[in-house]
């Protein structure tokens, strides 16, 4: 069965499947051709003001992942963007790519995260 992985952008070790760069800014040093997207999904990174806000700091994780599933839940894209996925899912893994280091507090985290939830 098909799942939604996360994989650091910067990282060598790359998965197979349909890859979607979920940052709202481009990473720095990635080539349009290395980076291999189908989709560069920037509106549903969170806005900017969140994530300057949150500046990756774990503190404020929790803070952070409430307002950004609040921003998920108003934007007008995550619909579509919801149903692209449960599209792509049934063909393949869908790969969710960030450019954060920390691999556990971050916005990828919380958007696979809600994905998990719409499926129970």
């Amino acid at each position: 069965m098909s799942e939604i992985k996360l994989v650091r952008i910067y990282s060598h070790e790359q998965e197979k499947g349909f890859r979607v760069l979920v940052d709202r800014l481009w990473p720095r040093g990635i080539s349009k051709v290395k980076a291999d997207l189908d989709v560069w999904a920037k509106e549903m990174g969170p806005s900017n003001e969140l994530r300057k806000w949150f500046n990756h700091d774990p503190q404020k994780f929790p803070e952070f992942k409430a307002k950004y599933l609040a921003e998920i839940k108003a934007n007008p894209e995550t619909k579509s963007f919801v149903e692209l996925i449960q599209e792509k899912l049934k063909e393949s893994d869908v790969i969710f790519l960030y450019g954060a280091k920390d691999p556990l507090y971050n916005q990828a985290v919380i958007l696979k995260e809600y994905f998990t939830s719409l499926s129970k």
